[in-house]
C-alpha cells in the first residue's frame, strides 16, 4: 500500500514539473534573430579598399594608405586613429616605416606585433628599391641608387656608413653596412674598406652614409674622412665614385660638389 501510494506521489509530482517546463517555454520570451549592427570601420574598411583597387594608392592620403597596412596587423578595431597618431609622431608615411620599433611602441595602441608588421612593409620595400639596382649599371640608374639609399638609410636614428661595390662595368657586386654609430658619429677605417674591395674584386665603390639630424650638408670629418679613402684606394686600383649623404629632406653628392 504504501508502495503504491510512493508510486502515485511520484507520477504527481512528474506530471506537475512537465507541465511547469512546457509552461515556462511557451512563455519565455523569443530569442531575436536581429543580427547586431556592424562596426563602422568594417563599411570604411570595404570602401578604402575599392577606392585603392580603382584608383591606386597615389589616390589615398598617406593616413589611409597607413590604414590599409594597418588593417592586417589590427583586424577587429578602427586604425584610423593610429595611422594619424603615428603619423603625428613621426612626421610622413616614410618616417613610419623608418622608425626603429621600440620607437614605434611608444605610441598608443601600437604593439610589438604591430610594429614588427610596419618594419617588415619597410624591408620589402627596401629589398623592392635594391632590385632595381642590383645586376645592373649603377651609374646609368643613379636616381635608382639614391632612392634606395633613402629608404634604406634616410630614417635610421643612428649614423650608418654603407659601402657599393662595383665591378668593372659598374654594376653592384655588394651592398654591406660596413659601419654603424652613434646620432652624429661613425668610426670609418679607410684600410678595412679597401681591403672589403680586394676580397670582393670590386673595381670601384660608392660611399655612403646618414645625417640622422636630416641636414645631408658634409662635416669637415666627413670631407677629410672621403679625402683619406680616395687616396687609399686610388693607391691600389679601386675607383671612388662618389660619397653620399643621405638626410631626411634630401642628399648631397660629393662628386656634384667638387669634393671629387
Amino acid at each position: 500500500m504504501a508502495d503504491e501510494k510512493d508510486r502515485e506521489r511520484g507520477f504527481l509530482e512528474e506530471s506537475a514539473r512537465s507541465k511547469f517546463e512546457e509552461t515556462a517555454v511557451e512563455s519565455a520570451p523569443p530569442v531575436s534573430t536581429i543580427k547586431p549592427p556592424r562596426p563602422h570601420y568594417a563599411g570604411h574598411r570595404e570602401r578604402l579598399r575599392q577606392r585603392f583597387r580603382e584608383n591606386g594608392g597615389d589616390a589615398l592620403a598617406d593616413y589611409e594608405l597607413l590604414e590599409l597596412l594597418l588593417f592586417r596587423s589590427v583586424p577587429r578595431a578602427d586604425t584610423k586613429p593610429l595611422a594619424k597618431a603615428l603619423l603625428a609622431r613621426f612626421g610622413s608615411f616614410a618616417e613610419v616605416l623608418g622608425a626603429p620599433e621600440r620607437l614605434l611602441m611608444e605610441v598608443p595602441g601600437c604593439g610589438p606585433s604591430i610594429a614588427a608588421d610596419l618594419k617588415i612593409v619597410a624591408s620589402a620595400a627596401q629589398r623592392m628599391a635594391r632590385s632595381t639596382i642590383k645586376g645592373r649599371e649603377v651609374l646609368g640608374s643613379w636616381s635608382k641608387v639614391v632612392e634606395y639609399c633613402t629608404a634604406a638609410m634616410a630614417y635610421e636614428d643612428r649614423e650608418q656608413f654603407r659601402i657599393l661595390f662595383l665591378d668593372k662595368k659598374n654594376g653592384l657586386i655588394a651592398d654591406e653596412v660596413q659601419q654603424v654609430g652613434t646620432v652624429d658619429h661613425t668610426p670609418v677605417y679607410p684600410r678595412e674598406i679597401v681591403r672589403r674591395a680586394l676580397e670582393l674584386s670590386a673595381s670601384a665603390i660608392i660611399l655612403v652614409h646618414n645625417h640622422p639630424s636630416g641636414d645631408p650638408t658634409p662635416s669637415r670629418a666627413d670631407i677629410s674622412m672621403t679625402k683619406t679613402i680616395v687616396d687609399v684606394a686610388k693607391g691600389l686600383g679601386i675607383t671612388v665614385h662618389d660619397h653620399i649623404i643621405i638626410g631626411k629632406s634630401g642628399h648631397t653628392s660629393f662628386k656634384g660638389l667638387d669634393l671629387i
